[in-house]
């Protein structure tokens, strides 16, 4: 599988992953049946913005919108993505 990230891919969460906000944790999680992960907030960020429909460029240009003033925030979210494939986390729809 290519791991290389492009922004016209879609991803979503990996088949038997849930994302939710997990108030015990004060923090995102994705939980599967091996586990729980707890996400770093920047995390958080980018994946509850997956709906199967975003590209990775659509998440890419609302994290901006949404914080304008995040130096290097394209490298951090195509990072992100990068690691949430390796991990197994996202599958791509695309």
């Amino acid at each position: 599988m290519d791991k290389k990230i492009q922004h016209a891919d879609i991803y979503a969460l990996a088949h038997h992953h849930r994302f939710q906000w997990e108030e015990a944790q004060q923090n995102y999680v994705i939980l599967f049946p091996e586990g729980m992960v707890k996400l770093h907030g920047s995390a958080g960020e980018v994946l509850k913005r997956l709906d199967g429909k975003a590209t990775v460029g659509d998440v890419v240009a609302d994290l901006k919108a949404t914080f304008p003033d995040a130096s290097n925030i394209e490298a951090d979210i195509i990072g992100m993505f990068e690691l949430a494939v390796i991990k197994g986390w996202l599958r791509k729809v695309n």
